[in-house]
């Protein structure tokens, strides 16, 4: 048996807005593995997650479980909108905004300065943001502003937390890991996946890849997983028939069943781990296998 040991490895997780999102099941791997978990999430999700973490309905502290039986309990929970890299970027709209104002930092490189400077440093960072305020459009009927919105939160953010993560990152002890989260529509039509995403999906992929280039010289490698269909909150809320596209993967996957959350933070696991330590600017596919099929 080879263990998989992430003890004194620092972990940035951003894009954690509930309990049933892969970010959440990434952070909950990660910690059971040794490592420290610093969660970034959208201002607005900061209540929802520090509620979760603190509730005491029986649901709640079943999804906080760790497979030893211990508490899911993060380092810090910390507020970033990857809209913003630095908080001159912000409008003062925003910032006057109560649900924005009672934070002075929320930018990518503030969070991300927050967090290597306490913690001396940053191992491991996942990018699990993706966002667009029409995805319920098709392409063909989202505006300019959504889809130039979308591409600048779902695909540069992982180009803006690299390069403020990657001072952080640098030579660190067995290396350091980037991983993105993908999905299949970002190489083939999903008519459904609107609002611009499949594009930034597509955009994410290939700026992994250039950013793998660009900070391998300091050890530090960038990978993406593209996961099958899941019904997360967010998935959900995309599409109301959206167990039906559940149910047609795992019809024709090799597999012949859905995946779980826990199939993409054990793959992100084995990424960030030294088992890993020569892969880079990859898309690991954990879907059953659905990718490699025609229908």
């Amino acid at each position: 048996m080879i263990p998989i040991d992430m003890a004194g490895k620092v972990a940035l997780v951003t894009g954690v807005g509930d309990n049933l999102s892969f970010a959440w099941f990434i952070s909950k791997t990660l910690q059971a593995a040794g490592a420290k978990i610093v969660l970034a999430c959208h201002p607005r999700m900061v209540g929802i997650v520090e509620g979760l973490l603190r509730s005491t309905q029986p649901d709640d502290i079943e999804a906080r479980k760790l497979p030893d039986g211990s508490d899911f309990q993060p380092a810090k929970v910390l507020p970033c909108d990857a809209s913003y890299d630095t908080m001159a970027d912000v409008p003062d709209e925003v910032k006057t905004d109560r649900r924005f104002s009672k934070f002075p930092e929320y930018s990518i490189q503030g969070t991300v300065d927050a967090v290597g400077k306490e913690f001396g440093g940053i191992d491991i960072l996942i990018h699990s943001v993706a966002f667009s305020r029409e995805i319920t459009k098709p392409l063909i009927d989202t505006s300019r502003k959504a889809y130039h919105e979308a591409m600048g939160i779902s695909a540069y953010s992982l180009v803006s937390l690299t390069r403020s993560a990657a001072p952080y990152m640098a030579n660190r002890p067995g290396g350091a890991s980037v991983v993105g989260l993908t999905y299949i529509a970002g190489e083939r039509v999903v008519p459904h996946y609107g609002g611009g995403m499949g594009t930034c999906k597509a955009a994410l992929q290939m700026d992994a890849k250039q950013l793998a280039w660009f900070v391998g010289d300091r050890n530090i490698r960038v990978n993406l997983i593209s996961a099958g269909p899941y019904g997360s909150r967010a998935a959900r809320a995309i599409n109301k028939e959206f167990d039906r596209l559940i149910e047609h993967a795992a019809e024709h996957s090799p597999l012949r069943r859905p995946i779980v959350a826990d199939d993409v933070a054990n793959s992100v696991l084995y990424l960030c781990s030294p088992l890993a330590s020569a892969v880079t600017g990859q898309v690991l596919y954990v879907d059953c296998g659905y990718h490699a099929m025609v229908l």
